[in-house]
């Protein structure tokens, strides 16, 4: 036999088949749609599908050595699905609900405005009550108007949802309290309604042995916002909340629902998309007696993702309480409207926040009460006031050395150049500058020292504001520093004012005129000039893993930060300055001497004083160790006096970082 019969005998073969099988599925689909069309529109009619979602479980928050910001607490609840529940059996599946409950005294959700007690009907009176009533007697429910009696709304609602038979008038007027609140929150197939939230655990394994008795009552979880350390970074860390109208305006299309909650502030808000996690989806098909045919879980639930601070627990510590007790100690000591300050510490390799703290603060984990957080916002020291980003305030003498690279640039001085201060500098009558000190000729080097004003105002009057602010922009003041939650932006004098003079210059190039800039601005000023002219982004996050922590999805390393800027000035240049800004620690007349003189670590470093409304301002910023520079701090005192309070601030977290020192505000004062 050749190999074309054998091919055709193949095909032929091949193609008998393939008629059988579709005469078979002809044959199927005429019993279906002919012989039994009838029956199975029937079934169609007669059965209901529905789609549940289960809940989000939100990613973590947590600090670079894995201590908890923001974590997760599950809850167990009793919960109702209108799925499972049997057409005219909602009142006796609350009833057996109600008598499981009993069983272990545990509190169910009773939200109606009415009590009953000593036989007899009364309106209750609770913070919420009268929300309640207002509701009962809305449009969306009773539309009755205003009843003087509360009898009148409990026959109106014993009526509604089929009570009259329910001859115990207590639990009648209980099984009507949940029927009401199931009402108002929408239950529904896709909308759960939970009797009773947070139960015990005896309470939780009694509903799961009961549930296959009661159809429709099952267990549920629910991830509550847990915020461990409350008091540690509250204002970077933010909160969620409910979302508003305007909120879910925006993000309805991303499949927000009216009782979802979404970030408010901070890294909750930020990092919203990451942190949020996915619904589960499943799908219940009933049958026209109520009875569950079958359940179809289509997607599993997908927790958020977790995100890593660049926040040292221990540092930040520190920071917290040695900022508290030198602003207290100010106050006591110094001046009477210092209540209030912020300090901020980086890495110099990357320009990550280690510590960022701000006084007054609060306890995040107390904030969703209401009561603590009027009394928060009603304080007139503002403690929800994020000061480390969001506060600016005047430099001071702390600005003077980008005044001096931009002289030793633009070749207006050099190391070498003497000015000769005889205190009062009055160029520009109108803006006359007052030198602490009587210096008469001085160098760059001394000037920086012992911060004389008649110099840098000199140097300013020289160089011009609009050469002053373009050095100050490199250095990123009055910039975005690029940290990833909310910033301002800071004042530059000159390029922000909307007037200006010859004679407001001086008083720019000492720090005040229109300057105004935020503690996280001048820590990464001091870190620019520690890291020799190169600014990196300064940020906040170290990286994003999956909610096991297991995989990394995004990490900020050494290698992959974005330099924002280079100075690209000569290395002589920034070498004076640095050196400058060492003789202010390490030289008798410099103006931290009496902190770091004799310090075990080299420490580079600038005070101010700000004058304003009340007392100054103190502000400081340093970078240490000199020679190789690893961490850099700036903090401000507002209305602080005197720079010792904001100097001792940068001490103790040098302290914390170079010789793991606790603060210890018992230690003695160096001044």
């Amino acid at each position: 036999m050749d190999n074309s019969t054998v091919f055709k005998r193949r095909g032929i073969l091949c193609l008998i088949i393939a008629l059988i099988i579709f005469g078979a599925y002809v044959a199927r689909l005429f019993v279906w749609q002919i012989v039994d069309g009838e029956k199975y529109k029937d079934i169609a009619k007669n059965n209901s599908t529905y789609s549940l979602v289960s809940d989000r479980t939100r990613g973590e928050i947590l600090t670079a050595d894995g201590k908890p910001l923001a974590t997760n607490r599950t809850l167990y609840n009793v919960a109702l699905k209108k799925a499972y529940i049997k057409e005219g059996t909602t009142n006796s599946t609350i009833i057996k609900v109600l008598d499981l409950l009993k069983t272990r005294n545990e509190e169910w959700r009773d939200m109606l405005p009415i009590i009953y007690k000593d036989g007899k009907y009364s309106f209750a009176e609770s913070d919420t009550a009268e929300e309640y009533l207002s509701y009962l007697q809305s449009e969306a429910m009773l539309d009755t108007g205003v009843y003087t009696m509360p009898d009148e709304y409990m026959k109106e609602l014993i009526k509604r949802y089929e009570c009259k038979d329910i001859e115990d008038k207590e639990l009648q007027r209980n099984i009507i309290s949940i029927r009401f609140n199931m009402e108002r929150e929408n239950f529904s197939t896709v909308n759960d309604y939970i009797v009773a939230e947070d139960v015990s655990n005896d309470m939780m394994q009694i509903v799961s042995e009961n549930a296959q008795k009661i159809s429709g009552v099952e267990i549920t979880t629910n991830v509550e916002r847990e915020y461990k350390n409350g008091t540690l970074a509250p204002h970077i860390v933010g909160i969620i909340g409910k979302i508003n109208q305007e909120e879910y305006e925006v993000k309805e299309s991303q499949g927000y629902g009216y009782n979802d909650f979404i970030g408010k502030f901070g890294i909750e808000r930020v990092f919203e998309g990451q942190l949020r996690g996915e619904v589960g989806k499943a799908y219940v098909e009933k049958n026209v007696n109520g009875t569950v045919v079958r359940t179809v879980e289509t997607e599993n639930a997908k927790p958020g993702n977790t995100v890593w601070l660049t926040l040292d627990s221990g540092l930040q510590k520190v920071a917290n309480e040695s900022l508290a007790y030198n602003v207290n100690l100010s106050h006591s000591e110094e001046a009477k409207d210092c209540v209030a300050g912020a300090v901020v510490m980086l890495d110099v390799s990357d320009f990550s926040v280690l510590a960022a703290a701000t006084y007054p603060t609060y306890d995040l984990s107390k904030y969703s009460n209401y009561k603590y957080y009027s009394k928060l916002a009603n304080d007139e020291t503002s403690p929800l006031y994020s000061r480390a980003f969001d506060g600016a305030f005047a430099p001071g003498s702390v600005f003077k050395p980008c005044v001096a690279l931009a002289g030793l640039e633009e070749g207006k001085i050099t190391e070498n150049s003497t000015i000769v201060c005889t205190q009062n500098y009055d160029y520009y009558p109108t803006d006359v500058v007052r030198c602490l000190g009587y210096h008469n000729g001085i160098s760059l080097n001394t000037a920086l020292e012992v911060s004389c004003n008649y110099y840098f105002a000199d140097l300013g009057r020289r160089l011009g504001i609009s050469t002053i602010y373009g050095y100050a922009e490199k250095f990123g003041l009055g910039l975005n520093t690029g940290v990833e939650i909310d910033e301002n932006t800071g004042f530059l004098a000159g390029r922000d004012s909307t007037q200006w003079t010859a004679g407001n210059t001086v008083q720019a190039a000492i720090g005040q005129s229109d300057n105004t800039f935020t503690p996280v601005q001048l820590a990464t000023y001091a870190a620019t000039i520690a890291n020799n002219g190169t600014r990196l982004k300064t940020h906040l996050v170290k990286k994003i893993t999956s909610y096991d922590r297991k995989t990394t999805i995004e990490e900020n390393t050494k290698d992959n930060i974005e330099t924002m800027s280079s100075l690209k000035v000569k290395e002589k240049n920034l070498k004076i300055v640095q050196q400058g800004m060492r003789s202010v620690c390490s030289e008798e007349n410099g103006t931290a001497y009496g902190i770091f003189g004799n310090y075990g670590i080299d420490v580079a470093a600038k005070t101010g004083t700000a004058e304003n409304s009340g007392t100054d301002h103190t502000v400081f910023m340093c970078y240490a160790p000199y020679d190789k520079p690893q961490v850099a701090v700036a903090v401000v005192i507002e209305h602080g006096a005197k720079t010792k309070y904001s100097a001792s601030i940068a001490k103790d977290l040098l302290d914390k970082y170079f010789f793991d020192k606790d603060f210890n505000e018992k230690k003695t004062n160096p001044y």
